[in-house]
């Protein structure tokens, strides 16, 4: 079009004194020359008034021209490409000129550039493929190379095996890199391996160690459930003979006496018993079973609590859910920590004790609240171990071995104890338990 546009501007600068001075022989011979154009298949000049002045070439008829100029540039109609050029003298129009081409030189541009795009892609196609080659050879194959060995060490675990280093380039220090990873883990698994054995070894003697104490402890367990017990009912019967037999003959002061070596004879069996329970619970297998929680604490306060004796205790029984654990061991948990509360909070008034749980993470809480005497957070370290009194037993009676029982039990179910006071102002004692869905408690943590 750029072509067609520029031949008809200097056509129409030619055909000005044509025009101008009416001379058809002029621009007959203007128009010839585009003979040199083998693509113009017509062109025409008209005059001022829109009439055929001159036309390209001479023998065409006039149907082969528009009947009249049109609009000024340039379009494609059908198979051929025309358009208008005005000829102008001075700013003045002296008529138009009138072009038709064929689309030969577009196709044959279309094929030239064809030509050029196919021989662009070949030889792009050519260069790819040369620098594959080189590529292959530098990179693609050490690195199929170091692939290949990555995936024997993944599927034999064999890390003694070692990828072939090609080069000193990039791929080379890659190759030195991962050889090197390979022999720090070797060296990892030998070391492992032998701190395995050397673990096993030491497994297997603490295991001897704790079957021959825990032979020792049932032993010694024996001998407390036995030979300490029968001195004990001993000076219990001895005691209760005197009362009986020689009541009319002790006065008040020896009747004191042996009350008081009756008490703690009594004591002294109730501190024995929990001693074993305490031991039993070290070795006892956690046999898990659904448990109804709100009935199993029902039955606890009925039976710490028989008749309910004590009916100015103001019970508060929130959502207890069920849970999974050894029944006999969570109705000793709830014992120590419901007879607790009760005891501690029988010298208030009004005695208030609120049961019940709430959930947190994977795990269910569990509480026991009173409004009792509490105790001072500083002696918190002591709540839970053996023989450990925040109170004398003046005060309150007890072994001290009931807090102890319930942390053993709780930690062998996979949860924790613990516990907020305040003196004179109450205390509420926790323990959590782990939901069965917990990646905790489906280990056997039971067994520690």
């Amino acid at each position: 079009m750029e072509n067609l546009s520029t031949i008809g501007k200097i056509i129409a600068a030619n055909s000005t004194a044509a025009l101008a001075f009416d001379n058809e022989g002029d621009a007959k011979e203007i128009l010839a020359a585009l003979k040199a154009e083998p693509h113009i298949v017509a062109a025409g000049l008209y005059d001022r008034n829109g009439r055929l002045f001159s036309r390209y070439p001479s023998n065409s008829g006039p149907d082969a021209f528009p009947t009249g100029p049109g609009p000024a540039g340039y379009q494609f109609m059908h198979a051929h490409l025309e358009g208008f050029q005005p000829v102008v003298a001075e700013k003045r129009q002296l008529g138009t000129l009138y072009l038709k081409s064929d689309l030969g030189a577009i196709y044959e541009r279309f094929r030239v550039y064809g030509f050029l795009v196919a021989l662009v892609v070949i030889l792009s196609f050519l260069s790819a493929w040369l620098l594959s080659k080189i590529l292959q050879k530098n990179i693609s194959q050490p690195i199929l190379a170091l692939a290949e060995t990555a995936k024997v060490v993944s599927d034999q675990k064999d890390y003694s095996v070692r990828a072939i280093k090609t080069g000193n380039d990039e791929v080379g220090l890659l190759t030195d890199a991962f050889n090197y990873m390979l022999a720090q883990i070797q060296e990892q698994n030998r070391t492992l391996s032998n701190f395995t054995q050397d673990l096993e070894q030491r497994v297997r003697r603490r295991t001897a160690q704790w079957e021959v104490a825990n032979k020792e402890l049932e032993a010694f367990s024996y001998s407390i459930s036995h030979d300490l017990r029968a001195p004990l009912r001993g000076v219990i019967g001895f005691v209760t003979i005197l009362e009986d037999d020689y009541s009319s003959k002790l006065d008040d002061e020896a009747k004191r006496i042996t009350g008081i070596i009756k008490n703690n004879a009594l004591k002294m069996g109730q501190l024995i018993d929990d001693l074993l329970a305490f031991s039993r619970m070290g070795r006892q297998e956690i046999e898990k079973t659904n448990i109804p929680t709100l009935a199993m604490v029902d039955a606890v306060i009925r039976q710490i609590v028989p008749g309910n004796k004590d009916g100015n205790i103001q019970w508060v029984i929130g959502e207890i859910p069920d849970i999974k654990g050894d029944i006999n061991a969570i109705r000793q948990v709830w014992i120590n920590l419901i007879s607790n509360a009760v005891k501690y909070s029988a010298n208030k008034e009004a005695p208030q004790i609120e049961i019940g749980s709430f959930g947190r993470d994977a795990e269910t809480v569990f509480f026991v609240k009173d409004n009792g005497v509490g105790f001072d957070e500083k002696y918190l370290n002591k709540l839970f171990k053996v023989f450990q009194r925040l109170h004398s037993a003046d005060e309150f009676e007890g072994t001290g071995v009931g807090l102890a029982i319930v942390e053993k039990i709780i930690s062998k179910h996979g949860g924790k104890v613990w516990a907020e006071g305040t003196k004179n102002q109450g205390a509420r004692f926790y323990f959590s338990f782990p939901d069965e869905r917990s990646e905790f408690s489906k280990q056997d943590t039971l067994n520690r």
